[in-house]
């Protein structure tokens, strides 16, 4: 199969290291080991169509050519008129020049068509597509690893197993936005390397330099309220000052909710089946439901459910963030954790 053969690139996924070096194979081969091509940096948000045109469309007479690099180009193709705006952009590049589109992708949402559209448009028309996807919590410390040795950095297993639990990885829920995960490992890794220049980096100089940046999940939040691990669940809603109140308290609310519904069902010995019928779910998620549900009383549910509300009220008031952190965990303390517990 042969190679891509147009000056045109599209590197997409939710690896933001990944998909930022994309370009430099595109680079290497429209350069064919002349002059190195300048790239020039572009937001697809403030950038136009004429404007791209302008630096792709002027042939180099003497060094090398230039690589237009356009970043999240979802502005660029958000309608159907844009879109085949970009289709006269894309036969614009002239012979030494190159342009390549960055797609950073959150995986906890749907990818606009839009975007899928123009990949699909560089790939026919001879582009380099390639899809960088994030290292999983089994594959990170690997990746640090071949990042390491691609710097001449030396770092041992156990270190970058501890790097790569530093910044994040080992968070399995599904809602964890792992884009910037490996910028963070590479930007931690060339510290230490600063730190430890002449001899290995170890797991106590990880230690020492890299504190935790663990993302905050909601998905392990309400898991953790669910399941009544008390402790758990108001270390992780401090992770949640980004979420807003209202929004916080819709997501518990469905949670409650949903484990009332569970639980009522349970209580008149329905059947699995009825359940993921009746409240459409995945059998895996109605088992993590039922599992949470035989946690909790049904009045218990009941008296945090109106918890909830007094907690919407309260959270609108004046007050910042200290107040809000209070709030949430008087919740917690009250409504989740165990009778009888402390």
């Amino acid at each position: 199969m042969s190679g891509p053969t147009a000056p045109l690139g599209y590197y997409w996924g939710d690896d933001a290291y990944g998909v930022s070096h994309g370009p430099d194979a595109l680079a290497a081969r429209l350069a064919d080991g002349g002059p190195p091509l300048e790239r020039v940096r572009l937001a697809g948000s403030s950038t136009s169509h004429a404007e791209i045109e302008e630096k792709v469309a002027t042939a180099t007479l003497f060094g090398g050519g230039a690589l237009v690099i356009v970043s999240e180009p979802g502005a660029l193709v958000a309608t159907k008129p844009l879109q085949a705006r970009m289709a006269e952009t894309l036969t614009a590049v002239a012979p030494g020049n190159g342009l390549a589109f960055l797609d950073t992708v959150d995986a906890t949402t749907r990818r606009p068509a839009s975007l899928e559209a123009l990949r699909k448009a560089v790939a026919e028309a001879g582009g380099d597509v390639r899809e960088f996807v994030a290292p999983t919590r089994d594959q990170m410390a690997r990746w640090i690893e071949e990042r390491a040795r691609e710097r001449n950095i030396r770092i041992s297993g156990p270190a970058a197993a501890l790097l790569a639990e530093r910044v994040g990885a080992n968070v399995r829920e599904r809602d964890v936005d792992r884009r910037r995960q490996g910028e963070l490992a590479v930007a931690e890794l060339e510290k230490l390397a600063l730190y430890r220049l002449d001899g290995q980096i170890t797991p106590e100089d990880v230690k020492a330099l890299v504190s935790d940046a663990v993302p905050g999940s909601t998905w392990a939040f309400l898991d953790a309220v669910g399941s009544r691990r008390t402790a758990e669940a108001l270390t992780l809603a401090q992770r949640l000052e980004s979420v807003p109140g209202p929004l916080l308290i819709t997501h518990l609310h469905r949670r409650i909710k949903d484990l009332i519904d569970i639980g009522d069902m349970l209580a008149s010995g329905e059947s699995a089946a009825t359940m993921i019928r009746t409240l459409k779910l995945n059998p895996y998620r109605a088992e993590r439901l039922a599992e949470q549900a035989r946690t909790w009383a049904l009045p218990e549910l009941d008296d945090a459910l109106a918890g909830l509300l007094d907690l919407d009220q309260a959270l609108k008031e004046r007050g910042g963030e200290a107040r809000r952190r209070v709030l949430v965990a008087l919740w917690i303390g009250e409504h989740v954790r165990r009778p009888g517990t402390n």
